[in-house]
């Protein structure tokens, strides 16, 4: 997993919610771990655009809804600031379900994914309907 270039903001604590933007069975995700976070003795972990986070499906098909899964957050309401200068925010918060490779098990993503995350997942530009 390579680093991202961007500074990006991490808009996302425990309990977040997250809509699932794939096409495998899960609807509504919950932030309940954040993979390589390193942080303070009593700080909550903190993920942002770009990062492999650990979920529960809280909405979805019966066979995955409860189920522990990991995921790629995709897209953050909470600005975030690139490399050139620019800001850049989302309308929801957006997450795809991959396995622990880092590889997607849905097929197609629905709406746009942001370039860092590209940079770190490039399997997901494939499946993904547009990159901003």
């Amino acid at each position: 997993m390579k680093g991202v270039a961007a500074k990006v903001t991490k808009g996302l604590t425990l309990g977040s919610t997250l809509k699932c933007s794939d096409n495998t069975k899960a609807k509504e995700l919950q932030l309940i771990g954040v993979i390589g976070y390193k942080g303070v003795r009593g700080r909550y972990p903190a993920a942002g655009v770009g990062d492999l986070a650990i979920c529960s499906v809280k909405k979805g098909g019966p066979t995955v809804k409860g189920t522990v899964v990991k995921a790629v957050i995709i897209r953050q309401k909470k600005e975030y600031r690139r490399a050139n200068g620019w800001r850049i925010s989302f309308e929801d918060n957006a997450a795809v379900l991959v396995n622990d490779e880092g590889l997607p098990l849905g097929t197609e993503i629905k709406g746009v994914i942001a370039k860092e995350v590209v940079e770190r997942f490039p399997k997901l530009a494939a499946i993904s309907s547009g990159v901003v």
